[in-house]
């Protein structure tokens, strides 16, 4: 089977996956050693007359309605070309911040087309993956190489800013297309940079990969968006469990912050401090030092021996209070073993009313994924006229 990567950008109605509607996408397809192949492609999208772009995204963006409504495609339509794009066998879809939000746009817009919303990121070969967590491993870990602008006395990944400060032509921002090429460019230069680095996190798009390195009670390096660009995006956390009903979950300890209330606090407590905003915590109280890791979301993480003796100085890791703290945690596992159930066992939030937001209601079972397939290939005046015995209560919707 023959790898590629399928390099993706959209441009979309606003900043919400849940509500809001793509209007661009573009795609360039490389092999593993970043050569382009094939042909980019680059679709606009009409949104349905219900749909009202926000603002600020038209001005971000410049896609005007004049513009949809000669160059673009219906939804159903627009998305059946991405989807064969994305599924073909072998292909890792990847782009800068596209876990969190054009994956996400992705899923939402296949799952309201009658498409399976997951099977292109892993049947046949197939994987995804997100820059923006390369390039922060690289900034925090092997910066050498790579010049790293600031906004404000602190570093910026703005991908416009990192491809300005470091000779990258950008074209025109915010335009899809030239968004994917600046991304590209982006990945040569890391990969130039630092090879070992970028071909290390390229495996963990594999979960299994990620599962590899892990073993409870034994800290590891982790990069995440989720530590601010004050901590270089980077802490040791101590695994602590796997979650007890999402599977693809690890249950960590950031082991920068103190781990006392894990011992010293009730599991119903640690579950209201857990999600209280920290500017909006009492004096006194300390934040819950527990976060989540999912295996299948491309997690960046690496054993200790990566730290350098300068890497620990530069980025103020306190090994010896960590060695502390997870000393600490291996004494009283039977303190906070069972409240970690109780914290994560209920963690559902209101459902949203609206069908074409309850993506992750469940998963649509296979009868159901048949009569999808039908719903697509229908003619329009069978949309009209005919109805489909769902099981899922979310798809005659």
């Amino acid at each position: 089977m023959t790898s590629s990567i399928f390099w993706y950008d959209y441009e979309t109605t606003g900043i919400n996956p849940r509500n809001d509607r793509p209007l661009q996408v573009a795609g360039i397809r490389t092999d593993d050693q970043l050569n382009e192949i094939g042909e980019p492609i680059n679709l606009y999208c009409q949104p349905g007359d219900d749909i009202l772009p926000h603002p600020a995204a038209c001005l971000v963006t410049g896609i005007t309605p004049d513009r949809l409504a000669e160059k673009g495609l219906c939804e159903a339509d627009f998305m059946t070309r991405l989807h064969a794009e994305m599924s073909l066998p072998g292909t890792c879809s990847a782009g800068y911040n596209t876990l969190r939000f054009d994956d996400e746009m992705t899923r939402y817009s296949l799952y309201r087309n009658f498409f399976d919303p997951y099977a292109r990121e892993w049947q046949s070969g197939n994987s995804r993956w997100d820059l923006i967590d390369v390039v922060r491993t690289a900034y925090a870990l092997r910066p050498e190489g790579i010049v790293w602008p600031e906004e404000e006395g602190r570093v910026t990944l703005k991908l416009e800013r990192l491809t300005a400060a470091n000779g990258i032509d950008h074209g025109q921002a915010h335009d899809a297309l030239s968004d994917v090429r600046a991304t590209i460019a982006l990945a040569r230069l890391v990969r130039d940079k630092q090879p070992k680095l970028y071909d290390y996190l390229f495996e963990l798009r594999f979960k299994h990969k990620v599962q590899d390195q892990i073993r409870l009670m034994q800290p590891l390096v982790h990069i995440s968006g989720r530590f601010s660009a004050a901590r270089s995006y980077v802490s040791v956390v101590l695994p602590l469990a796997w979650h007890p009903v999402n599977r693809n979950a690890l249950i960590v300890c950031d082991l920068f912050h103190d781990h006392s209330p894990l011992l010293d606090e009730d599991g119903e407590t640690l579950r209201q401090r857990l999600y209280t905003r920290r500017e909006d915590l009492l004096e006194g109280q300390l934040p819950v030092p527990l976060k989540l890791l999912h295996v299948n979301k491309c997690p960046v993480i690496a054993p200790l021996s990566v730290l350098r003796e300068e890497d620990r100085q530069r980025l103020q890791l306190d090994m010896s209070v960590y060695k502390t703290r997870v000393a600490a945690l291996n004494e009283g596992q039977t303190i906070w073993q069972d409240k970690l159930k109780g914290v994560y066992a209920n963690d559902n939030f209101a459902a949203s009313e609206d069908p074409e937001q309850q993506l992750y209601d469940g998963f649509i079972n296979d009868r159901d994924r048949r009569l999808c397939e039908q719903v697509r290939t229908a003619e329009p005046q069978q949309l009209a006229t005919d109805v489909w015995p769902f099981d899922d209560h979310r798809l005659p919707e």
